[in-house]
């Protein structure tokens, strides 16, 4: 075996421990696992997280050395989980410092008082110091909330506390409260001209910072009322205004993807993708949540969709090694299924992780307010085992389990090496005789374990 092939392995008390590289050898027997080398499914087009407020003021809380030391292993190329694709909000979200858009004056239709001025204190600098290890971070963005006054209610939120995640004030009226199936946003041409130049302003006013956004989704689970930023849109509202968001962002070479979908509900997307105006621009789908059961079915019915998970399940704010366990469910099952990005939700917060509106969630990394020291999560370790091998256009590979062992993902990357992850989730060690081309890998897995195996080009 050549001298470059790793092996990588973490358990709950030894995270990123190196191993002799397992050989390749000729097959004796039936093998568990065959990695299916000549059927390639899907392109990755990165792995990434999402940059929130709340994330910034975390790390601002560190010294300069250990806040770079922090973004060097979120996003430097060959250190760490070289975070690639990355996601952020449009105005506020749930884990911003408090509400904001970035217009919030009544009518104002022609948006003479549009203003990024807020996000020079967070949002800006996140992106900046992130770029700095790596340069070639691309960046999409969505909103959690069009500016209030454009919302039938005329309130950043859509439901009560007590009545959605969450359980701070929010100042919403019992009269003002939102319902899935409806449309909060105004469905006015006006309104939805006037949002989709909203969309315009902030591509350019962040183009002019040095700042590239890629790509848009119209709005963040538009399917759900909750007590923080949030809009309820249907199918044809959300097709409504993609007739004029598409034009809009195709003056300025950015693409519009149609998300973030929660709802098991494959049919809401295919209602505006099927659409003669609106669907020519839609570039994708993104999908979160509940919204994963969606995603066989859309990558079954549209093999050539582009999908993105788009936010990892957030987690409870423990950040312990049962839900980094479930964690690698859903990144197997998405990955399975066709998605060609993956992304987690918060790189940083607090020990806690309570958000502005009361809730709390897992994060990549966790900061000590009282000791201003930081400590990387088990969550961050598991991206890493396939962010920090997997590259940007590396086909996913297609595995078949004979053995009963099936928590392994594949990957070829554009240079011929051979990425494999597994998951040993039994409490002893577990041998896995794992076929490729005509040669076996046969690790010992450790008892409840991820490892990553990278092998180069097969001859």
């Amino acid at each position: 075996m050549p001298t470059d092939a790793r092996w990588i392995v973490t358990t709950e008390t030894a995270p990123w421990q190196e191993r002799p590289a397992p050989e390749l050898t000729a097959p004796s027997g039936l093998p568990g696992v065959f990695v299916e080398l000549d059927r390639p499914q899907q392109r990755i087009e990165g792995f990434g997280a999402s940059f929130n407020e709340l994330g910034w003021t975390a790390l601002e809380l560190l010294d300069e050395a250990d806040r770079d030391a922090v973004l060097r292993e979120l996003f430097e190329p060959g250190t760490g989980a070289n975070l690639s694709l990355c996601r952020m909000p449009v105005g506020a979200n749930d884990f911003s410092r408090d509400w904001y858009s970035y217009d919030e004056v009544d009518g104002d239709l022609a948006l003479e008082h549009f203003s990024i001025e807020n996000d020079h204190e967070t949002l800006i600098p996140f992106i900046r110091a992130a770029k700095t290890h790596q340069p070639a971070l691309r960046l999409w963005a969505s909103p959690w909330s069009p500016p209030s006054w454009m919302k039938t209610n005329g309130h950043y939120a859509a439901a009560m506390p007590g009545t959605s995640i969450g359980n701070v004030e929010n100042g919403l009226r019992e009269d003002q409260v939102g319902r899935e199936g409806t449309d909060m946003i105004r469905l006015e041409e006006p309104v939805l001209e006037a949002y989709a130049d909203y969309f315009g302003r902030f591509i350019d006013a962040y183009r002019e910072q040095g700042i590239e956004i890629g790509m848009v989704m119209p709005q963040n689970e538009f399917n759900s009322a909750q007590i923080f930023p949030s809009c309820t849109w249907t199918p044809e509202g959300l097709t409504a205004f993609v007739r004029h968001l598409g034009p809009a962002m195709a003056e300025r070479d950015v693409e519009v993807f149609l998300g973030t979908l929660e709802r098991p509900d494959e049919r809401m997307a295919e209602a505006v993708i099927e659409d003669e105006v609106a669907g020519p621009y839609i570039a994708g789908v993104g999908i979160q949540w509940h919204g994963k059961a969606a995603a066989p079915i859309l990558h079954r019915h549209r093999p050539e969709l582009r999908i993105y998970q788009t936010e990892q399940e957030c987690g409870d704010g423990l950040n312990d090694w049962r839900y980094a366990r479930f964690a690698w469910t859903l990144l197997r099952h998405f990955i399975t299924n066709g998605a060609t990005a993956y992304q987690y939700w918060n790189m940083a917060l607090l020990e806690g992780g309570v958000s502005r509106w009361g809730w709390a969630q897992n994060s990549l990394v966790v900061v000590d307010p009282s000791t201003r020291t930081y400590r990387c999560t088990h969550e961050l370790h598991l991206l890493k085992h396939v962010s920090h091998f997997v590259t940007e256009g590396a086909e996913v590979i297609p595995t078949t389990s004979y053995s009963g062992f099936d928590e392994q993902l594949a990957f070829r990357n554009p240079d011929g090496s051979i990425v494999l992850v597994l998951h040993n989730g039994q409490r002893v060690e577990q041998r896995v005789d794992i076929l490729l081309g005509e040669r076996v890998l046969s690790p010992v897995l450790p008892a409840d374990s991820f490892s990553t195996i990278l092998l180069p080009a097969l001859a």
